[in-house]
């Protein structure tokens, strides 16, 4: 039984977490600031490219699938920060390899240990993420995706100042990877060990770790597992598709040009974030399937007109509304994951592990077949699943009345 926790430590706790998922959004735009000096500086072309995002890809899914196995060896807590060093040491690697060594190999292993710890760490946060839910009794997960987004943002920024003084990649990833480095282990310190997310006790019989990973993939034997993954799956694959392919279509195939395909992404991405720091009060208010299935609709109807829009406008029109209905399926199918707070842990990594892996094969999968039918028509794929999506909301249905607050004390 997890012991009750004074409001500090509950405010602690939460704000370590945030500060988790923003630091992951850092990390990841801080790579991909760099790739085009990555790409000069190991005098690569764009297959080459490919192959390092292949290598860094597989890494992450199997960090993903794994995640829910490392967690049950060494609880949330502990696995999060071996996490948070891996792709620490991945990342100051890729710019060893890049600057000092001009050697494609390191860097492929740096993207590898980068990869695999984002990957890991992405289902343990979002385990640690819906236990501090849990806690707060109210809904709070969207917030969390947004210090993601956040961090994104902070890191593209601070690529871009880089680049633009003439930073090497080496010091920048360097100094990210330190900075990194520290803030886990400041975090960690304020994340309290719980029974909730499999963190072993600190003292009494513990159970051993073979009996911990018996109930981590327990969730994988419910239907409403299955249910919740079709939900997540298809706003995973709406989020995924738009960041890499919605800036190009407004580019080509709207005839925009690279400056509005960037601005379309931007509309996208700003919507969707404000969805996230504001939609908690709504889900509380409406209930997680009205604002799943309104989404859903909201998602559906941006890619149609994005992809059938008669002029730039509409564009802009439909890249918002599919930020919006974007913006809270993968979190809020990482709230109803958690509402039985026995299983919590078991049901998330399972959610987390269908929808990230969603997130990062859906696009490649929509690249290879766009080949075929081309872009525009490809999109149509991401207005099915997400219908599919709108139409399994009613698995995110709450199991139970949701808990009273308890970190008001």
């Amino acid at each position: 039984m997890d012991s009750p926790l004074t409001r500090a430590q509950y405010v602690r706790w939460r704000n370590a977490v945030f500060a988790i998922f923003l630091a992951s959004g850092v990390s990841i735009a801080t790579w991909a600031a760099r790739v085009p000096d990555i790409k000069l500086a190991l005098d690569i072309h764009n297959a080459q490219i490919g192959l390092l995002l292949l290598g860094m890809g597989i890494a992450s899914i199997i960090g993903i699938s794994t995640g829910p196995a490392v967690m049950a060896r060494t609880g949330a807590r502990r696995g999060m920060l071996t996490m948070m060093i891996t792709l620490a040491v991945g990342l100051a690697l890729i710019g060893v390899g890049t600057t000092l060594l001009a050697s494609f190999p390191v860097v492929v292993i740096g993207l590898v240990l980068f990869g695999l710890g984002n990957g890991s760490l992405d289902v343990m946060m979002n385990v640690e993420a819906t236990a501090i839910e849990q806690e707060a009794g109210r809904t709070i997960l969207p917030l969390f995706h947004a210090f993601f987004s956040f961090g994104t943002v902070i890191g593209a920024g601070v690529g871009w100042a880089a680049t633009t003084w003439h930073v090497s990649v080496v010091l920048h990833t360097s100094v990210m990877a330190l900075a990194i480095l520290i803030a886990a282990f400041v975090c960690i310190a304020n994340v309290p060990d719980r029974e909730a997310v499999l963190d072993p006790e600190a003292s009494g019989e513990k159970p051993h770790w073979r009996e911990r990973m018996h109930v981590a993939l327990s969730a994988w034997r419910e239907p409403r597992t299955y249910a919740l993954g079709v939900v997540m799956l298809g706003m995973a694959f709406a989020e995924g598709g738009a960041n890499d392919w919605l800036a190009l279509g407004t580019a080509e195939d709207h005839g925009g040009g690279t400056a509005m395909g960037a601005a379309a992404l931007t509309v996208f991405s700003v919507c969707m974030t404000a969805v996230r720091i504001f939609g908690g009060p709504l889900v509380d208010r409406f209930g997680r399937v009205v604002v799943l299935r309104v989404l859903a609709a909201a998602a559906a109807s941006g890619i149609l007109l994005f992809i059938l829009a008669p002029s730039l406008p509409f564009v802009f029109v439909g890249a918002a509304l599919w930020g919006i209905g974007a913006s809270l399926g993968f979190p809020l199918g990482m709230s109803a994951a958690a509402d039985d707070p026995t299983k919590a842990a078991a049901r998330v990594s399972a959610a987390a592990t269908i929808g990230y892996v969603a997130f990062l094969g859906g696009p490649p999968i929509l690249g290879v077949i766009s080949e075929q039918i081309g872009l525009l028509n490809t999109l149509f794929i991401l207005v099915a699943l997400v219908v599919a999506s709108g139409l399994f909301s009613g698995a995110a249905r709450p199991l139970k009345e949701e808990p009273e607050t308890v970190a008001t004390k």
